[in-house]
């Protein structure tokens, strides 16, 4: 998929272990990275290409290990998910002991 140059600058920015095209070919990633990692600027660019509903699907089944506290209650209160939700969290696999 071919996207703008400014949506690429964005994904390089808040994602930067990865090609910007590899980013932006994983929607929830991308934008739970921009509702982290994002200046104002970079969600302004992000929401000419996003929808609010995209956004908030993001919430609605978070990767976890991306979010802070602070931008997890910021937009989960914007999205009027109230009250917020736990901060998602990674799960590890019970490893046996020998």
């Amino acid at each position: 998929m071919n996207h703008s140059e400014d949506l690429q600058r964005v994904a390089k920015r808040v994602v930067w272990f990865k090609p910007p095209e590899e980013t932006l070919n994983e929607t929830k990633l991308f934008l739970a990275h921009v509702m982290t990692y994002g200046t104002l600027d970079d969600i302004v660019t992000a929401m000419k290409y996003y929808s609010d509903a995209d956004f908030d699907l993001v919430l609605i089944d978070p990767p976890a290990g991306i979010f802070d506290l602070q931008s997890w209650t910021y937009w989960n209160l914007r999205y009027r998910h109230e009250p917020v939700p736990p901060l998602p969290q990674r799960e590890f696999p019970d490893i046996p002991t020998i």
